[in-house]
């Protein structure tokens, strides 16, 4: 391999892998040096996928927006919806700061008319300082007597509590006090504070508190989730066992290739069900390449989700920002060999020809749905101006994983799995000539015994993952919503609409 290819590799390696298993620097300070707030984006709560530039509000800056830093992190984070942009708001390590004016802002009735809309919307915003997040509100509504739609009030005080051990920060809290009303022409001044707080708490367990669970009494129903468990499995072995004693010895009968087929169907013909079709059942399906594909993309799915939870169980993937992202599209493209061998294996079973087809077919069915749905929507995202939207060198990053890694493994497994596992091993043998099978009735048909054989497992399956679900993280603080924005407080303060500095109370 030539230098430049070896660097060309070094690159996109360390563009997929950085944001998942290394940090950007060790996160240590001296005294006096700077440290960064980044503001990143603005959305309202109801609706946390709908997210803006942070000064897509008419919020002032320090200086030109335009000469702000930005700093952009892994293909994650970029996918995520995360653009951060220097606040260039002056705060040095352990340098306390009093109340502070870092810019001055002049209401007009545009800036005005906006603001409103995003306090009707319940608009927050993101910041980050050493890669901690901290949230807030852009105002509130507060009750008018002489307004029927009530008084908007802006928030124009930020109080910004560091706490700190040694040289390295391990909490940010924000709070914001000082609301004024919006009326067109009035001069407003945004101010800031920053207090900073020693803490015995190491860095290695700064995000700790993300998972902190005394806020609230919670109990997990161990019992009855070890027993919702058992009985699943309880029930499906007993089935299957019950199932392959039954059909063992009619398996062993129509595999005999010794018996005359007349006799055997003069022995079944007293029979019902699937032994009148015996000859049949393992014939090719009509759409074999599509269903073939299928079932490995699903293999290959349920092998993707088991390998990032256990990645997420073994490592920390929630402190980076997009981690769990980048460790999905990395993952899929490194687990493409299992759909191409699963398919590749089902299709040769079944005597398919057309081996092109299925393998194209198998790399690019899951893929090019994705892509698909992912152009409608970023086109959505970019009419309206959202950071949802997708930049063009993200979709060409992901295209190239997708041509260079996720295609030719696909294409690998398709003739790994043709050659080990295409042998056919059909219990039954296949008449060559098809049984005429009669019309069925409406409700035999397959899409209504699909949907309502589908319908009682999914209700009970669904009621009682709720259950496991809400034991586990009914408690726990949602990265994708945000929905807490001060550490140190009961998260129910994010739904509060009155001032929230009533709930800032120290556990």
């Amino acid at each position: 391999m030539s230098f430049q290819s070896r660097s060309i590799f070094f690159l996109f390696f360390s563009l997929f892998i950085s944001s998942t298993f290394a940090s950007e620097s060790d996160h240590k300070y001296q005294r006096d040096d700077p440290v960064n707030l980044w503001v990143n984006k603005v959305g309202p709560y109801n609706n946390p996928q709908e997210t803006y530039n942070y000064y897509s509000l008419p919020f002032c800056h320090p200086s030109s927006t335009s000469a702000a830093a930005h700093k952009w992190g892994g293909l994650g984070e970029v996918l995520g919806g995360n653009e951060l942009i220097d606040s260039q708001i002056e705060i040095k390590f352990l340098r306390n700061v009093e109340k502070t004016v870092f810019c001055q802002m002049v209401l007009d009735d545009a800036k005005v008319k906006q603001f409103k809309h995003a306090i009707e919307n319940n608009y927050w915003f993101e910041f980050f300082m050493d890669d901690l997040p901290l949230w807030g509100y852009v105002g509130e509504l507060h009750p008018d007597k002489h307004s029927d739609n009530g008084k908007h009030v802006l928030y124009t005080h930020k109080n910004i509590i560091v706490k700190y051990n040694n040289d390295q920060i391990i909490h940010v809290n924000l709070t914001q006090d000082v609301p004024k009303p919006l009326e067109a022409g009035k001069h407003l001044d945004l101010t800031y504070s920053v207090k900073w707080v020693p803490t015995n708490i190491t860095f290695g367990r700064r995000f700790d508190v993300y998972l902190d669970y005394p806020f609230f009494e919670h109990q997990i129903h161990w019992f009855s989730i070890f027993n919702s468990f058992m009985m699943v499995i309880f029930l499906t072995g007993l089935v299957s066992m019950i199932l392959m004693r039954t059909l063992r010895n009619d398996y062993a009968k129509y595999a005999r290739e010794d018996d005359d087929l007349e006799s055997l169907e003069r022995d079944v013909s007293e029979e019902s069900g699937w032994k009148l079709v015996h000859g049949d059942v393992f014939r090719p399906p009509r759409y074999l390449v599509i269903i073939s594909a299928v079932v490995g993309t699903g293999a290959q799915l349920a092998l993707l989700v088991l390998l990032v939870i256990l990645l997420a169980i073994i490592g920390m993937l929630y402190i980076g920002r997009g981690a769990i992202v980048t460790t999905f599209i990395v993952c899929y493209a490194l687990t493409s060999f299992i759909s191409g061998y699963v398919s590749g294996g089902m299709y040769s079973r079944n005597g398919g020809k057309s081996w092109i087809k299925s393998m194209i077919l198998t790399a690019s069915l899951f893929p090019f749905m994705c892509f698909g749905i992912g152009f409608a929507l970023n086109t959505i995202a970019i009419f309206y101006g959202s950071l949802a939207a997708i930049p063009f060198g993200t979709m060409v990053v992901v295209f190239v994983i997708w041509a260079f890694i996720s295609f030719p493994l696909a294409l690998l497994g398709t003739v790994v799995g043709r050659n080990w596992s295409g042998a056919p091993n059909n219990p039954c043998r296949v008449k060559t000539i098809p049984r005429p099978i009669p019309e069925k009735k409406w409700y035999l048909t397959p899409s209504v015994v699909s949907l309502m054989g589908g319908l009682l497992p999914f209700g009970s399956i669904f009621i009682e993952m709720y259950f496991v679900f809400t034991s586990f993280w009914n408690y726990k603080v949602n990265f994708s919503t945000m929905t807490s924005f001060n550490y140190e407080v009961p998260f129910i303060c994010w739904f509060c609409h009155n001032s929230y500095s009533c709930l800032y109370q120290e556990k």
